[in-house]
């Protein structure tokens, strides 16, 4: 009981553990009692101790001017990656939808035409509306699938339509020469094969009004010209003091499958006209 009230003295003055074992010990207190009293008092002691501090924060790292300078180029290189892609599949699934929907207003208009002009008395006007489908291509050396609009103009808009038609150049089935560019790689390729062509195989241009058999005299991977040899698509390539006098057809192309200065080209005339 001593040691008890001792005990209880000592922790409510908060008397050091050292003082209470003098203290028990100088008394008559037991030497178990006085380790007990010690030992309560120095649980006291230490349940109303101060809390160690806490462990300070980690400073964050500065990014580095490399880190930036790499993340940088690996988007760079990403976006150019994509673009890449997309110039080479993406604009084929884009261009197909398009040949396909020219087609079907091209025949669509042409059904149209025949109605409201049952004699076919209205012909092509001599200028046809830029970048409008005017005709159909079929090469039966591609298969019988291969059917391409042939659109007025050869600016990069309207390749991606299909075929275009050099506007200074003639119509259709007329004299002179009918000229047309197409491209070899991307936004649907029409001309990706044209250099498999051989002499004597057939280009078939069909209008509202006509079907025009064409037939090659030179193949297009018999001659490669540089994108500025515009006689090819004089009235008679090669001369230009010529006046023509027979229906001529010419085809231009890349001759690399990567973009190229150098075009392949390939001539043609009429062989036949049947009239719808």
């Amino acid at each position: 009981m001593l040691a008890e009230r001792t005990r209880s003295a000592f922790q409510a003055e908060g008397t050091d553990p050292v003082s209470t074992l003098r203290y028990a010990t100088g008394h008559g207190i037991a030497t178990e009692q006085a380790q007990c009293l010690l030992v309560s008092s120095s649980d006291t002691t230490e349940l109303g101790a101060a809390p160690e501090p806490s462990a300070p924060t980690p400073k964050r790292r500065r990014v580095s001017l490399l880190t930036v300078i790499g993340i940088v180029l690996l988007a760079a290189g990403l976006s150019c990656l994509g673009y890449v892609g997309y110039q080479y599949f993406g604009t084929n699934v884009v261009a197909e939808r398009t040949f396909q929907t020219e087609r079907e207003q091209l025949r669509t208009t042409w059904t149209e035409q025949r109605t409201t002009d049952p004699q076919g008395k209205k012909k092509w006007a001599a200028t046809p509306v830029p970048g409008a489908a005017m005709g159909l291509l079929r090469i039966p050396a591609f298969g019988a699938e291969y059917e391409i609009p042939i659109v007025d103009g050869t600016g990069l808009d309207v390749l991606s339509k299909g075929v275009g038609h050099y506007t200074s150049t003639a119509q259709p089935g007329q004299i002179g020469n009918f000229a047309l560019a197409g491209h070899r790689v991307t936004h649907g390729e029409p001309f990706s094969r044209l250099l498999e062509l051989d002499k004597g195989d057939q280009i078939i241009v069909e209008t509202r009004d006509s079907v025009f058999t064409y037939v090659l005299d030179e193949a297009p991977k018999q001659l490669t010209v540089k994108e500025t040899d515009t006689w090819v698509i004089d009235p008679v390539p090669g001369k230009p003091d010529v006046k023509p006098t027979q229906s001529l057809i010419t085809l231009t192309t890349c001759q690399d499958l990567f973009h190229s200065p150098d075009r392949s080209v390939g001539f043609g005339h009429l062989e036949s006209t049947q009239n719808k």
